[in-house]
């Protein structure tokens, strides 16, 4: 039996992002220092620890102030 789960604001997570285009490793300090991962796509997927949904949302306020297209935001399974 599969377990729904509200995530609440305080809850910490991983998250992969996906963005169109490439974006160097030189912008990951950028993004509170997640993994940044050219995709044989041509997307850049960020991946790594989010402290909460406001860190979340900080992180997809500078996507949009870079001008990125976003693809996809996914929470990964903690265990």
């Amino acid at each position: 039996m599969t377990e729904n789960r509200h995530v609440g604001l305080s809850d910490a997570g991983r998250y992969e992002i996906r963005l169109e285009g490439r974006l160097g490793p030189r912008w990951a300090p950028w993004f509170d220092g997640m993994d940044l991962t050219a995709a044989d796509d041509g997307t850049t997927v960020l991946t790594g620890p989010v402290a909460d949904q406001a860190a979340l949302h900080g992180v997809l306020t500078r996507i949009r102030d870079l001008g990125l297209a976003l693809v996809s935001v996914t929470r990964l399974d903690a265990h």
